[in-house]
């Protein structure tokens, strides 16, 4: 599809078109996402379960080691003078989706994986 603007569109897609896509020379990402608890172990699906991961373990970390190094160029995003913010909450998520969002933030954030916001 076309990026129309700066928009970027996720999508899950089967495995015969990520082939084709790599073979055009696409990026591609494999993101991995599970909740935090699982009932019953022995039906966890493990990320060493999935073929591509087992072939770049060096790719898959169990944990992330920080963030990226601080780079030389700033970037920022320049405001428009006099525009009011959007009036609506940036996320629509069941309680329970929240409170997990909350615990993953706050576990990122006591890791020092975040950094302090630098907007306005």
């Amino acid at each position: 599809g076309s990026n129309r603007g700066n928009a970027t569109r996720l999508s899950i897609i089967s495995c015969t078109k990520t082939e084709k896509y790599v073979k055009k020379g696409f990026h591609i990402f494999l993101a991995h996402i599970r909740t935090k608890e699982v009932e019953d172990k022995s039906e966890e699906k493990r990320l060493e379960d999935i073929p591509i991961v087992r072939d770049f373990p060096e790719v898959f970390l169990e944990d992330l080691p920080g963030l990226p190094p601080i780079r030389p160029v700033g970037f920022q995003i320049d405001l428009v003078p006099g525009a009011a913010p959007v009036a609506r909450a940036p996320y629509r998520l069941a309680p329970s989706e929240m409170k997990e969002l909350v615990e993953q933030l706050k576990e990122l954030s006591d890791k020092g994986f975040t950094r302090p916001s630098s907007s306005p």
